[in-house]
């Protein structure tokens, strides 16, 4: 699909996305449940269909009735399956510990896109000496034997991912277990949801001096769960209010856990204009500057907050996120070749970017097969002149299908063509 977007004047309210990062977390503790629980305002999107899929192959049921899922618990030592994660690295980091948690006997996670090209030895490794047989270091990936409690370790830096994924399994591993960091934690934040989902299903999970105590469980114990509202989608909107017209995103906890809520506070250092009400934010234009980010907590950010920062007076530092070189694109060298062609003075560093803000001209542009590059230059495509058009905007389906539909709703003119 390519996408033609006309700049115009935006102003509005749209609401907020249920969280990806949240749903896959519900359903997955769904699955490890002792009985049925039901799972409310739960999106659709490709990668929550991923983790779907992978559940229901593990012997769960999960019906879908609009946004309500009724998920059945999953079954142990399931012998010979295949594991679809599609594009999903959440659905693939967090599966496969859990797959062997639960026993089963040759499970094969394939992959599709960048994912199969991705490392996972990180994981894998530490598997590996708990009794885990798996295959490969990416995708595909044949994984057999049973999870051991016991000390897993594990860097912290490389993927919070990874940690969640261990948490969910050794959860539902009887016996007591660590995870033990062998570097400071990065993207805390979605540990901290992990954390907190599965003690809302029971489960005994502490911090440590370096890492996570856990009291292993046969299963995990819920009736329902409410899926809050995508801090990490609602960013796009948000920018979109401080460089085009006021804004509010509805559908919002300022108390959540998602790392991404920092957005507003990042905001409010480019200079914007915010109010916030209980469950909404508003962000109004305001003569926006440059300012130094530290993306190690927020890497999901990094390419809306270039674009707001193309749209800043002065220089703007992004540091510290070198991760995004392994996303679904090389966000770091996608996002900057992009905004060169809006005609932004940009630069790639080892670690991030800098970016001169200035007047955007109109490009055209492909995805990279990227969901957060589509979203975010949709946004630059807005306050760009003339027209842009981005080529492989069906990237969106990773995350938010409707992002176009709310788009226009708040004065967006975006023109999709098969």
């Amino acid at each position: 699909m390519k996408v033609s977007v006309t700049s115009s004047k935006l102003g509005g309210c749209v609401t907020a996305p249920p969280s990806k990062s949240a749903g896959h977390r519900s359903i997955i503790c769904a699955a490890l449940s002792s009985s049925p629980v039901t799972v409310y305002n739960c999106g659709e999107s490709d990668d929550m269909t991923a983790t779907i899929n992978c559940v229901k192959a593990l012997g769960s049921t999960v019906d879908r009735h609009g946004t309500t899922l009724f998920v059945t618990p999953a079954k142990r030592n399931i012998e010979s399956v295949v594991l679809d994660c599609n594009e999903s690295g959440s659905t693939a980091r967090f599966m496969i510990p859990v797959a062997a948690a639960l026993g089963v006997k040759n499970v094969t996670f394939t992959g599709r896109g960048r994912l199969p090209q991705r490392p996972f030895d990180v994981l894998t490794e530490a598997l590996r000496k708990n009794g885990v047989d798996c295959s490969e270091n990416t995708l595909p990936m044949t994984v057999s034997g049973k999870l051991k409690s016991g000390i897993l370790k594990i860097p912290g830096n490389i993927s919070s991912q990874y940690i969640s994924g261990l948490l969910l399994a050794l959860s539902v591993t009887e016996g007591n277990s660590e995870v033990a960091l062998t570097t400071p934690l990065e993207s805390a934040p979605y540990v901290d949801m992990t954390v907190k989902e599965l003690k809302a299903f029971g489960a005994q999970i502490e911090r440590t001096e370096h890492g996570f105590s856990i009291i292993g469980r046969s299963h995990l114990s819920g009736n329902e769960r409410t899926v809050e509202g995508d801090w990490s989608q609602a960013a796009f909107f948000l920018s979109l209010g401080a460089v085009s017209g006021g804004v509010t995103v509805n559908g919002l906890d300022r108390n959540s856990l998602q790392g991404d809520r920092e957005m507003v506070d990042l905001l409010r250092r480019f200079g914007a204009d915010i109010t916030e009400t209980d469950g909404s934010v508003t962000v109004r234009p305001a003569p926006l500057h440059g300012i130094e980010i530290d993306a190690g907590q927020i890497p999901d950010l990094v390419p809306i907050l270039a674009v707001t920062a193309a749209t800043a007076e002065g220089t703007t530092v992004i540091k510290n996120a070198a991760r995004l070189r392994i996303k679904e694109s090389d966000r770091i060298k996608e996002t900057v070749s992009r905004l060169k062609a809006f005609g932004i003075d940009a630069d790639e560093t080892a670690d991030g970017m800098i970016i001169k803000g200035g007047k955007a001209i109109c490009a055209d542009i492909t995805s990279a097969n990227d969901h957060r590059i589509v979203m975010a230059f949709s946004v630059l495509s807005a306050v760009a002149e003339g027209t842009s058009t981005i080529d492989g905007a069906e990237a969106i389906n990773k995350s938010y299908p409707h992002f176009f539909e709310d788009f226009k709703k708040i004065g967006g003119d975006a023109r999709c063509h098969p």
